[in-house]
């Protein structure tokens, strides 16, 4: 019993085979290990998930809730940021930065005007914090920067907007203006790696999340001065390369796509949509996207999906990619299909709002609370369109469990609703009026984990 303890804490479950051999007076111990899948479904270890989809593994996420009704807990968070909340075994890991002096207000929906070009000039702290998954309680809390901040950054964005990532014995969290940090799970700092500063487009400020693959982090800064993507390895923050980038400001977070051909890295831009390969080397392109690219790519049913729709723009590209492509797989003009893509739709995509793919069907979720479902492997429509009543603006990506869909406005107004090709809204949750949501949740097991503007709620089927 002890063993079965020392070898198996709470935050790291692992499979232990041990054969014994005596020979004799030596005793030889062969030991297999195991780590448990990162993909269980009780944990979500990044932004999105385990698969970046934004799906919930066991199908069981409360449909109904309010302030007080399947609330499990809630829990007040100091500071500000739009981190997504990551989960492994009973830890919940996310990050905020607590500004020693005065915070300019949010206003929620969309609306110009919001870049701030001046820098703040009190103290701020760069905080990862570790929470009970059960109760809420604070575990730990570790303080990794202390300063004014380097840049200024638009006032709907935060000083904490990338997502932490673990491998369930280490937490990697990212403040794309500071650096990246290695803590254990008891909140002690392994290494850190600073990032330059680089400026960003109006000023906006970073917000892209890294991602493990392996022994390795990779992280993209996308900015106007000196674009790149980073790999470092994961135990002791060395890099192994920075590959530059033809490519402005964007905020979106790469991924990792183990496909029928190969495993590579993903990643969306203004520019391009660009593949490279484990060790840097650039795979395929796809040029012709919108001016602001946001969205997180990701696979669903052997496809890649890809988006990049600024609102001000006409063209908003959406693809959907086979694996195997080799440099330059743009379309051509007119063209809505190739070797490489499966289907395309340049009208479709959302600003902020990444898509989802669940059962075979496309969601897409505009920041303006349009509501439309594709055919996620022809691109078919099946409705389009579709608003959801009173609601402001949305940033938050919509997620699915079993058999619902949920979409979450800015004024924590939450629609839920029923997945398939008919549009059927079943339920209308609202949290406090107080809070203004922005991050997208995390899913662990049958808890759906809410992170607001003040607080963290648990959500979960009494």
């Amino acid at each position: 019993m002890y063993a079965d303890k020392l070898l198996n804490p709470p935050f790291l479950r692992m499979n232990l085979i041990l054969l014994i051999f005596l020979t004799g007076s030596k005793v030889f111990l062969l030991s297999s290990v195991q780590a448990v899948d990162p993909v269980s479904g009780e944990n979500w270890p990044q932004f999105r998930g385990p698969h970046a989809r934004g799906v919930a593994e066991s199908g069981n996420i409360p449909a109904q809730w309010s302030a007080t009704n399947n609330v499990e807990w809630k829990v007040d968070i100091p500071g500000r940021g739009w981190s997504s909340p990551i989960v492994w075994g009973d830890r919940v890991f996310l990050t905020t930065v607590i500004n020693h002096g005065e915070t300019e207000q949010l206003k929620k929906g969309l609306y110009f005007g919001g870049d701030r070009h001046e820098v703040s000039k009190t103290e701020h702290e760069w905080k990862v914090l570790c929470l009970s998954l059960t109760s809420g309680k604070l575990l730990w809390e570790r303080s990794v920067h202390k300063g004014v901040p380097p840049t200024p950054i638009h006032i709907k964005n935060s000083y904490a907007s990338e997502t932490p990532v673990t491998d369930g014995e280490y937490v990697y969290a990212c403040f794309g203006n500071v650096g990246i940090f290695c803590l254990d799970f008891k909140g002690k700092e392994i290494w850190s790696y600073p990032l330059k500063v680089n400026p960003t487009r109006l000023d906006y400020g970073p917000s892209a999340s890294p991602v493990i693959n392996g022994d390795r982090i990779y992280y993209v800064s996308d900015n106007d001065r000196k674009s790149y993507l980073l790999a470092l390895n994961k135990r002791t923050g060395r890099q192994i390369f920075r590959v530059l980038r033809n490519e402005k400001t964007n905020w979106s977070t790469p991924y990792i796509w183990k496909n029928t051909k190969r495993t590579e890295i993903v990643t969306a831009g203004t520019a391009a949509i660009r593949s490279y390969s484990l060790e840097g080397k650039e795979l395929w392109e796809i040029t012709n996207m919108s001016s602001h690219t946001i969205a997180t790519p990701y696979e669903a049913e052997g496809l890649l999906y890809v988006s990049s729709g600024y609102i001000g723009d006409k063209v908003k590209p959406f693809y959907a990619i086979k694996p195997g492509g080799r440099g330059d797989i743009t379309l051509s003009r007119g063209q809505t299909n190739s070797d490489f893509v499966a289907w395309s739709n340049f009208k479709i995509a959302p600003y902020n709002p990444s898509t989802l793919v669940h059962g075979g069907f496309l969601y897409v979720l505009l920041d303006r609370a349009i509501f439309s479902c594709f055919d996620a492997k022809t691109g078919v429509v099946h409705y389009n369109g579709q608003r959801l009543p009173r609601s402001v603006g949305i940033t938050a990506s919509p997620w699915a469990s079993g058999n619902h869909i949920y979409c979450l406005n800015e004024d924590g107004v939450c629609y839920v609703l029923r997945a398939g090709k008919d549009f059927q809204i079943m339920h209308r949750n609202v949290l406090g009026r107080d809070d203004l949501c922005m991050s997208s949740p995390a899913l662990a097991g049958d808890r759906l984990l809410i992170r607001t503007d003040k607080r963290l709620y648990s959500i979960r089927n009494k």
